[in-house]
């Protein structure tokens, strides 16, 4: 059996991996987690044989967890489920280390498909993301990419300003302080020479970030 760890801050979506998983037959979910930090925990204390990670979630994201994992439980294969389905998304958390990338919108035999490749040592990404990632590479795209510039965090906290979010709503999904939201989106601004929230919005869209 593989032993999965589920990590997604919303309790109805895990309630529905939890029961895709375990009718596999050939899996079952041995922890679950509501946010970075607490995915940790659960991977400390169950060791999971696979690590199914959301992106967004509260304090610690996706990203920061890919990179604990790796450095603290290198042998550990994790996979990102999100509903992003942006190129940049994609890269860094491929980047970080994540062995795959599947969205929400997937077909649950993709997610399946996904754990087991995982598990055995390969990586996993969907025919429509490698597609995806193909033109970027032809076009050049990765190496002219004004997002390089940006952190992991920058990046959630400008698509979350993109999609009408407010400071206080980012900063509590975050578990940070609005004053911290307003500071990263000041660095926003500055690094990519943008003036409001409106041509950050803009931006975000023209980059694929968030859709129109």
């Amino acid at each position: 059996m593989i032993r999965v760890l589920l990590a997604d801050d919303h309790s109805i979506v895990r309630a529905g991996l939890r029961r895709l998983v375990e009718d596999a037959g050939d899996m079952v979910v041995v922890a679950e987690a509501a946010d970075g930090r607490e995915a940790i925990k659960k991977v400390q204390e169950n060791l999971p044989d696979v690590a199914v990670i959301d992106l967004s979630m509260p304090g610690m994201d996706g990203l920061e967890v890919v990179g604990w994992l790796l450095s603290h439980y290198p042998k550990l294969p994790v996979l990102i489920l999100t509903m992003h389905e942006e190129e940049q998304y994609v890269i860094r958390a491929i980047g970080a280390g994540a062995m795959g990338y599947v969205t929400k919108r997937s077909a649950a035999e993709q997610l399946l498909e996904a754990i087991r490749k995982v598990h055995g040592g390969g990586r996993y990404i969907t025919e429509a993301i490698a597609e995806s990632l193909a033109r970027r590479v032809a076009k050049g795209a990765k190496a002219q990419s004004p997002l390089d510039s940006l952190s992991n965090r920058e990046i959630q906290i400008l698509s979350r300003l993109a999609l009408g979010q407010t400071n206080r709503e980012i900063a509590e999904d975050y578990n940070i302080s609005i004053k911290t939201v307003d500071t990263y989106r000041g660095r926003l601004l500055k690094k990519l020479n943008l003036r409001n929230n409106a041509e950050l919005t803009r931006f975000a869209i023209q980059n694929r970030l968030v859709e129109s």
